[in-house]
């Protein structure tokens, strides 16, 4: 498969997470319009539990799918893959709902303990999505996964509106609608839940046919292969949440405030701080969703290593140029968020743009023990990030508050992508030009400074916008000279150049 191949499903599969977590990421001046700034950071903790879930309940099994179709009879692999984690998740599920009193009572929400049963629906049904979206990437129909991803998402938009902002209307003009039956005035988190769920169950039935398109065919060797295979992945997955949402609930805990909702307050202004580093996300999203086929379909070519390299490149001048639009564009960009009390967390988005680039750095070096078939370290990477976070964490959210959590996220990333980088370079040397992307992501975080000394010593609307889109197009000016060969190659470009 080459690169154009893997620019192809990433703009597929990309498109369609983009675009559907580009229009979740709008509801964003909507969700902290409506919601008090407590209100959101109670959402926000909810939210921070689930991924733990999603990591449990899949098991690694994702990425063992794509492992061993490659090598083993595809239709063994999905048989045994679907009938594991159909079983599993009726199990945890189970597990879940007897524990959804201490749950709540440890994401301080013992008001609402319903909300955990929410989530557990919720993480349950996500769950029984993954083998069919995964078999959709591995079958290179990206159609269907855009067309299933968008149609959920707006399901969901168009619940929570009708929730929050209909219903309330509705029954403000006549205290006797039929929406006042079942609606309740203080449950807007549950709402939200709700709203979710909802979504859940309709891209569940828009891949039924891929749901049940197994039969109960059990290989047990095979399992025990994928099982020895995913659990390091399950290890790496949960530390990875520690290192992504963890911090949201270490947050509500340990806040130097005085009360439980000032601690929700503060939990609430940095998750929404922390949505507008979503250019890098979802570009990073979009990578992994094409690049994890790619690599191992890939793998077997004898210029493999250099096409590794090649792709590392062009993705770290992607997450250059998009630090710089959200980084020197920030005045623009905290208008997404409609509660002017959060924007006192905005100095926290350059700290974790950063943090989201080495992220999706690590990302990529991560071919190197998925094709070795080392796993286990990928897990050892991830838990030492995660032991870096809580460490930092712990002893600094008590001082500091949420730029505690920045900079752990900063420490973590980045610590994982050069251990990462060093190790694999023993196991499966790849020629990346790390001198070479070093310095594009230095000049980038140099660009930033330059633009914040000329906005400080000269303030204005039009000195701000004009200084980011003059070094914006140096950068892009810069790219070009230095990669023109490269850039020739792609066919759009190439007319540009």
């Amino acid at each position: 498969m080459s690169i154009k191949k893997l620019a192809s499903q990433t703009l597929w599969y990309g498109v369609s997470s983009i675009v559907a977590r580009f229009i979740n990421y709008l509801l964003t001046p909507y969700l902290t319009y409506k919601f008090l700034d407590w209100q959101y950071g109670e959402m926000s903790m909810v939210y921070s539990f689930i991924p733990f879930m999603n990591v449990v309940f899949t098991y690694g099994m994702e990425t063992a799918y794509f492992r061993f179709s490659t090598k083993e009879n595809k239709e063994d692999v999905f048989n045994t893959t679907s009938i594991s984690m159909l079983s599993s998740t009726l199990i945890l599920s189970f597990v879940l709902v007897l524990l959804y009193k201490p749950l709540a009572t440890l994401l301080k929400i013992d008001s609402h303990p319903e909300y955990m049963l929410l989530s557990a629906a919720i993480i349950g049904l996500d769950t029984l999505t993954t083998i069919p979206y995964a078999r959709l990437r591995q079958d290179a129909r990206p159609r269907k996964f855009a067309f299933t991803k968008l149609f959920g998402i707006i399901i969901n938009i168009i619940t929570l509106y009708f929730f929050l902002s209909i219903c309330p209307k509705l029954i403000a003009d006549n205290p006797n609608h039929w929406c006042a039956a079942f609606f309740i005035k203080d449950w807007a988190v549950g709402y939200v839940l709700l709203a979710n769920l909802i979504q859940s169950v309709i891209t569940l039935l828009l891949l039924s046919k891929e749901f049940t398109g197994f039969k109960w065919k059990f290989n047990t060797q095979l399992w025990k292969s994928m099982i020895y295979y995913g659990l390091p992945l399950i290890v790496a997955g949960f530390a990875g949440m520690i290192n992504e949402t963890f911090d949201r609930i270490m947050l509500g805990w340990w806040a130097p405030v005085h009360s439980v909702a000032e601690a929700k307050a503060e939990v609430g202004t940095y998750a929404a701080c922390y949505k507008l580093s979503i250019l890098i996300s979802l570009s990073v999203q979009a990578f992994r969703m094409g690049a994890e086929p790619f690599f191992f379909k890939t793998s077997t070519e004898d210029n493999a290593p250099r096409t590794y390299a090649r792709v590392m490149k062009f993705f770290v001048i992607t997450l250059c140029i998009m630090f710089l639009i959200v980084a020197m564009y920030l005045d623009v960009w905290k208008y997404f968020i409609r509660n002017p009390k959060m924007y006192v967390g905005l100095r926290v988005v350059p700290i974790l743009l950063l943090a989201n680039m080495f992220l999706g750095i690590y990302y990529n070096l991560s071919v190197w023990y998925k094709l070795a078939h080392k796993t286990i370290a990928g897990a050892w990477i991830t838990v030492i990030g995660a032991v870096l976070t809580m460490f930092i964490n712990y002893f600094f959210i008590p001082y500091y508050s949420y730029m505690a959590c920045a900079w752990a996220t900063f420490g973590c990333y980045g610590s994982m992508m050069v251990v990462s980088y060093v190790w694999g370079q023993k196991y499966y040397r790849i020629p990346y030009a790390w001198k070479k992307l070093s310095a594009y992501i230095l000049i980038s975080v140099a660009l930033y400074f330059v633009h914040r000394g000329i906005i400080t010593l000269s303030s204005g609307k039009f000195i701000n916008l004009g200084s980011a889109t003059l070094l914006l197009w140096g950068f892009l000016w810069f790219i070009g000279k230095i990669e023109k060969k490269e850039l020739q190659q792609i066919p759009v470009l190439n007319k540009l150049l």
